[in-house]
């Protein structure tokens, strides 16, 4: 166990709490961008909401990896391939997410057509008898 100075400690704590409440007012500002999607278009707020994970992620790593430290060249070299990483999977969720049998997004297109016509129920799945 490590044994600090109170004066360390108060330091330490003072870090964390400034810490909390960054990412605290980060995801706060999220949320409420969240609660208000018709002021935004749709890539705005894949953008907006793709942009403060990256943030928050990358506060994290320089906090707790205590990378703000360090040298700026050696942060970027670290923090680089996860943001590439986050940004390429985000592509992949954003754009391959919606193909469904090889045609992008028709599918629940005309569910939803389908689910707004009056009266229109979804068809009765076939069912067979089972064999003995």
């Amino acid at each position: 166990m490590a044994h600090h100075s109170e004066e360390e400690g108060k330091l330490k704590r003072k870090e964390l709490w400034k810490v909390f409440f960054i990412l605290s007012a980060i995801t706060i500002v999220e949320l409420i961008i969240g609660f208000y999607p018709s002021s935004f278009s749709s890539m705005a707020l894949k953008i907006i909401f793709i942009g403060g994970t990256l943030l928050k992620a990358g506060f994290i790593v320089l906090s707790f990896m205590h990378l703000g430290e360090e040298v700026k060249t050696l942060r970027y070299i670290i923090i680089a391939p996860y943001v590439f990483f986050i940004i390429y999977l985000s592509f992949i969720a954003l754009n391959e997410g919606l193909y469904s049998d090889g045609h992008k997004a028709t599918m629940d297109k005309n569910v939803l057509l389908h689910s707004q016509i009056k009266g229109a129920e979804a068809p009765a799945a076939k069912t067979t008898e089972a064999h003995h």
